[in-house]
């Protein structure tokens, strides 16, 4: 009995052991016209086992792609494409770089800031002052989603001049909305998200499946 521990290493296991075994197989062919040729059988036989590849524009050279692969790069055939570069398979990806942005308070998100800076632009009047109230109301809203205990409007109002370094000012007699209404308004939609999703007519996860997939009723 021939275990997998004593087998030799599947390159690409999708193509199975016997996939294999044909590679290593060529590759120790004299003829380099009969390694041609059988190279070209292999490649069809590795197409008819993944249909679902067969509307891929590039499959030939996908498949090819893998055969020298498979072949440790040892495959000297006519092939009707070059080969691919072992260095370059070998090569690791190039860091993606983040962006490290200093997110002042964690509950508002950096979009916030940036709203703030674009309101800070605007010229004094009724549509700054109606854009810092909007923007007043909205981080008083974050701040209730991340922490309901410990929130009052003196806090808000201290946040808004140290994000927009005091250039956006509140009046005095405005008040932010009520703590109560916001949490009722975030709790109907709340509710109301999840009607819609055990609506019948939703698609969803907790939806009755088929026991027939495929089937209709």
């Amino acid at each position: 009995m021939e275990y997998n521990s004593t087998r030799g290493k599947m390159i690409i296991s999708e193509y199975g052991r016997n996939i294999q075994k044909m590679v290593e197989f060529i590759v120790e062919l004299d003829d380099r016209e009969k390694r041609s040729r059988m190279a070209r059988s292999l490649i069809d036989i590795m197409a008819q086992m993944h249909p679902e590849m067969r509307d891929a524009g590039d499959l030939k050279r996908k498949l090819w792609d893998h055969l020298h692969i498979m072949a440790n790069f040892k495959l000297d055939v006519d092939s009707p494409y070059p080969a691919p570069s072992q260095q370059a398979l070998a090569a690791k990806p190039q860091r993606i770089p983040y962006t490290q942005e200093d997110i002042r308070y964690k509950p508002y998100g950096k979009n916030i800031a940036r709203i703030i800076e674009k309101a800070v632009l605007y010229e004094e009047g009724p549509e700054k002052e109606a854009f810092t109230k909007t923007i007043a109301n909205h981080l008083k809203k974050a701040y209730l989603n991340w922490n309901r205990d410990s929130v009052n409007d003196e806090l808000i109002t201290k946040h808004l001049d140290v994000l927009s370094h005091g250039k956006l000012k509140l009046r005095e007699d405005f008040r932010l909305n009520n703590t109560t209404d916001i949490l009722a308004r975030n709790k109907k939609k709340k509710f109301e998200g999840k009607s819609k999703s055990n609506h019948p007519g939703s698609n969803n996860i907790n939806r009755p499946r088929h026991p027939f997939p495929g089937k209709s009723n």
